[in-house]
Formats: structure tokens, sequence, C-alpha cells
């Protein structure tokens, strides 16, 4: 995390005109996605998108990586792997994938930490009271009585389905488990279901990929996730990363779905998530080069530049090979008229 963090947002990334386009030709490779496995959970196997194809332009410029991963994505970390067809739209979501929110919880008083408890009981199934209590406050556990007042507030903001069943069953005993129901949705399960069958349709899945970044509100879990939850957060920022760069790297490719401002949007995303990746900062220099916005490629330059300040650490040797690369064959292409 950075120190002071550095905002990327979608307004600086969308303000270029990406009339007179112009493409870079990467070479081909490949990218592995690391992730957490959650062995309760099938794994996500996509193919490879195709390759790149060669831009019939002026001046090529190649680039030091492909950047379309062709990944073989490890087991999501996800409680569940139902059919998400068959889902009721209209029972609560839990909302991670940025601050947590709960459908029909309040924002204030118990409401946040009640939220939170949500996305504990959604994630970390089948845990004792003790360990909940610990879970939702490290340093100064919960008591029973307030995880059951908690327990039992959220149980009164999520109601119940079309049956009367309530969406957080009530507990005949001590011994009975707090759980949610089944049917309570989750926007971080709904981005892997999307991305999970995207992946393996190339181009083709852009609509899944793009709807699956729009479930993108921030950060997951906000700036200071609980101790349990941060796992969790790296696994998240780490495929939102993986898919703000395909969107970027299917736009950016000349044919039928080239788009610099879904493209820009996309990276916007996933900078959003990880200010720090650089990789993503490699892609916004391509589509601004391809755009043929020589203001933009620097503002995309500078960003990582204070990133990597802030940081105190040097630019990675593809990101540094790039810079050189656009910079001067810009400087060449206005030499040369």
């Amino acid at each position: 995390m950075l120190t002071p963090r550095i905002a990327v947002t979608a307004a600086t990334l969308l303000t270029a005109d990406p009339a007179g386009l112009r493409l870079l030709s990467p070479t081909t490779s490949s990218m592995e996605v690391d992730g957490q496995a959650d062995p309760d959970t099938e794994p996500v196997v996509p193919s490879a998108p195709e390759s790149w194809a060669d831009a019939d332009c002026g001046e090529t410029v190649q680039a030091a990586e492909a950047d379309v991963p062709a990944t073989a994505v490890e087991e999501p970390m996800v409680p569940e792997a139902e059919g998400w067809e068959a889902q009721d739209l209209h029972a609560p979501e839990i909302r991670v994938l940025g601050p947590v929110e709960v459908t029909g919880v309040d924002s204030t008083g118990h409401g946040p930490r009640m939220a939170q408890l949500a996305a504990l009981l959604y994630f970390r199934r089948a845990r004792s009271a003790d360990a909940l209590c610990a879970d939702m406050d490290p340093v100064n556990p919960w008591s029973v009585s307030t995880l059951n007042a908690r327990y039992q507030g959220l149980r009164r903001s999520l109601g119940s389905d079309p049956d009367g069943n309530p969406y957080v069953p009530r507990r005949s005993s001590g011994e009975d488990p707090y759980r949610l129901a089944s049917g309570v949705r989750c926007d971080w399960s709904n981005f892997l279901r999307l991305v999970e069958r995207a992946l393996p349709l190339g181009p083709a899945g852009l609509e899944d990929l793009e709807k699956a970044s729009a479930l993108v509100r921030g950060r997951p879990f906000g700036g200071k996730p609980l101790p349990w939850a941060e796992p969790l957060q790296q696994e998240m920022i780490t495929r939102i990363t993986d898919v703000a760069h395909t969107v970027a790297t299917y736009r950016l490719r000349v044919g039928p779905h080239r788009d610099l401002s879904a493209a820009r949007q996309a990276v916007a995303t996933g900078l959003d998530v990880d200010e720090s990746a650089e990789l993503l900062y490699r892609d916004w220099m391509r589509i601004e080069h391809a755009a043929g916005n020589r203001s933009g490629l620097h503002i995309a330059i500078t960003r990582v530049q204070q990133v990597n300040r802030a940081l105190d650490c040097d630019l990675e040797l593809e990101t540094a090979q790039l810079i050189n690369d656009l910079l001067n064959g810009s400087a060449a292409q206005e030499a040369t008229g």
C-alpha cells in the first residue's frame, strides 16, 4: 500500500481522443495469475486468447511482452459453485468488490459491522462462536452476546425468501452454526462466474469480462480489511488486475473489438484496485501511443514514475524498455514529419 496514495481515476484515462489510432505489435507470451486455492471449489481453466494481429502502420514498436494472459487460473476463493443462472436476483447481495455493503443493511450505526459479519459468514462458513468473535475484532474479540445481537440484527435486515425462510437462519440451540442461507448472493462469486465463462471464448468473451469489471467499485473490502479478509483481498486484486489487462489487450488489438475508450476504462478499473500494477501502466502507455496521444502517454509515464518513487523502487525492466521505445519512436516520427 502506498503512502501517500496516488489515485489514478477513470476520468484521467478517458480524457484522450481516440482519433488517429495506431497499434503496437507486441510479441506473444503468457502470464500466470497468482491466487490462493480453496479446496471446496472447482478450478477455472481458461484457454489462451488468440495471438495479437499485426498492425499495418508506418511504425512498429516491439513491446517487451505480449501482455496477453494465457492463464491457468487456480481454484478461486469462493465458498460455492452453484448454477448462477438460477439465482434469485431479489435475494440479498453481499458486495465486497469495494467497501463492504449488504442489501438492506444500513451504512450507519451497527450496519457496517453487520455487513462485515455477513461477509465473514459467507466466506468462512462453519466457524465456532469464539472464532467468529475473534475474527470480527482480533484485538478485543466480541462477546458471544454481541455476536448474537449482530446476528439477529442481520436477520432482521436481510428478511426472508419468498417461501418465508429467513436469509439468516435461526439457531434453535447453542450448538447450531451461525450461517447464511444458500440463496444469499455475492458480487465476488458473480465476478468469478462471469470470468470463468468468458476466458475460454477469447475476444468473444469481452462482454462478460466487462460485466465482471463493472462489478468492481474500488479496492476489495475497502482500505482496511479485517485480518481474516486480507488473503481474500490479495486474491481479488490479482484477478481483477488480470481481467483489466485482458480487456485492455483485446480492446487495443486491431479488429472488430478495437475500442480504446473501453481499454482505458479497463485500465482505470484495475489501477483503482492496485495503483502499483506496472502491467496496467504498460497497457495505458500502449493505448495512448495507439491513439497518437503524446500528452496522454506522458501522463501515464509520469504516474508510474510517481508510484515507484512512493514505493522507493525501480521501474520493472519491461516498463523502462517500453517507455524508451515509445518516446524514441514518437520523437522519430515527429522528426520525419
